[in-house]
C-alpha cells in the first residue's frame, strides 16, 4: 500500500511540473564573423495569453529581421535574425516573457564575433591615381550670385502684386476648442493603453504618464497646481478642500489617489516593480479617481439639469 501511495505522489508531482510554463532561448551558432547573420529563437510551451516583447538591451549586436510568431506542436516560437559589426564577445541578455500576466525570464546567451583575416599577398593592387582637380570655391560663383538675388526679388514682387495683393478672400483661422478636462483625461488614458508601455518593460514611463494625466485633470478641473506639488502636498490640499465641502469626492477616493501616487513614486525613484495585476488595478483606480473627483459647483449644476 505504501508503494502505491508513493507512485501516486510521484505521478502527481511529475504532472504538476509538466504543466508549468517553460520559456527557452537558443541560437544556431555561438561564433560568427563580422557581418554574418545567425538565428535567435524564443520558444514557449504555451499558446494563449503570451506576450513576447521586442528584443532590447542588445550591446554589440543588431536585429536584422523579426519573424512572425509560429505555433509548432502546441508551442509558440519567435525567431529573430541577428548580426554583429564589432568584434568581441557579446551577451544576448535575459528577455522577459509574459504568460498569463506572469513574467518569465530566458537564459542569457554568449555570441563571439570574430574579425575576417585579410591575406595581403592576394590583395589586388591598383595604379596611382591622377591628380585631382581643385574643388570649386565660393568666389567662382560670386559673379552669378547678384543676378540670382535680383531674379528672386523680381519674382517676389510679381507674386506680391499679381497674386497676393489681388486675393480678397480672407483666410479664417480655424479655432479648435480645447477639450473639457474630463474628456481630455479619458482620451489620454485610452492613448496610454494603446502604447503598451508596461507590457514592454517600460513600467517607470507608464506610471509617470498615468499620474501626469491625473494631475493634469486635477489642475484643470479643480484649479490646484497639482503638477508642481508633491504627493503629500496634493493630498493635504484635497483633504482641506473636502473638509470645507468645496469639492465632491470621498475619503476613499482621496486615499486611492494617495496610494496610486505613492506607488508611482516607488516605481520612479525606488525602482519598484509591481506585478501585472497590480498595474491593471492602478489603471482602474485612475479612472475611478477622475470619475469621482469634481468641483462642488459642477455637481450641483448636473443635479439641477
Amino acid at each position: 500500500m505504501k508503494h502505491k501511495l508513493l507512485y501516486i505522489c510521484l505521478f502527481l508531482t511529475s504532472f504538476t511540473f509538466a504543466q508549468q510554463p517553460q520559456v527557452k532561448a537558443a541560437i544556431d551558432t555561438t561564433n560568427i564573423r563580422i557581418g554574418e547573420q545567425f538565428q535567435y529563437k524564443i520558444s514557449v510551451n504555451e499558446t494563449e495569453n503570451v506576450i513576447i516583447p521586442a528584443l532590447e538591451n542588445l550591446k554589440g549586436l543588431e536585429v536584422v529581421d523579426s519573424l512572425k510568431i509560429d505555433t509548432i506542436e502546441n508551442k509558440l516560437v519567435k525567431k529573430y535574425i541577428l548580426t554583429g559589426f564589432d568584434s568581441g564577445a557579446f551577451y544576448i541578455p535575459r528577455q522577459q516573457i509574459f504568460i498569463r500576466n506572469q513574467a518569465y525570464l530566458t537564459d542569457s546567451l554568449l555570441v563571439n564575433v570574430a574579425t575576417v583575416p585579410i591575406d595581403t599577398t592576394k590583395v589586388k593592387k591598383f595604379p596611382i591615381k591622377g591628380i585631382k582637380g581643385e574643388p570649386y570655391q565660393f568666389d567662382d560663383f560670386k559673379q552669378y550670385l547678384w543676378w540670382i538675388v535680383v531674379g528672386v526679388v523680381i519674382i517676389a514682387l510679381l507674386l506680391y502684386f499679381f497674386v497676393f495683393k489681388k486675393k480678397k478672400e480672407a483666410i479664417e483661422e480655424v479655432f479648435v476648442p480645447a477639450l473639457a478636462p474630463y474628456e481630455e483625461a479619458m482620451l489620454k488614458l485610452d492613448e496610454l493603453d494603446k502604447k503598451l508601455l508596461w507590457q514592454n518593460n517600460q513600467v517607470k514611463k507608464y506610471y509617470s504618464e498615468l499620474t501626469d494625466i491625473i494631475r493634469s485633470y486635477i489642475e484643470r478641473e479643480l484649479h490646484i497646481p497639482a503638477l508642481e506639488s508633491t504627493t503629500d502636498e496634493l493630498i493635504n490640499v484635497l483633504k482641506d478642500f473636502n473638509d470645507i465641502d468645496s469639492i465632491d469626492t470621498s475619503k476613499e477616493i482621496i486615499d486611492k489617489l494617495k496610494g496610486l501616487l505613492q506607488e508611482s513614486d516607488l516605481v520612479k525613484f525606488a525602482k519598484s516593480k509591481p506585478l501585472a495585476h497590480e498595474i491593471e488595478e492602478d489603471r482602474k483606480d485612475a479612472k475611478l479617481i477622475i470619475d469621482n473627483l469634481k468641483p462642488k459647483k459642477q455637481v450641483e449644476e448636473d443635479e439641477v439639469e
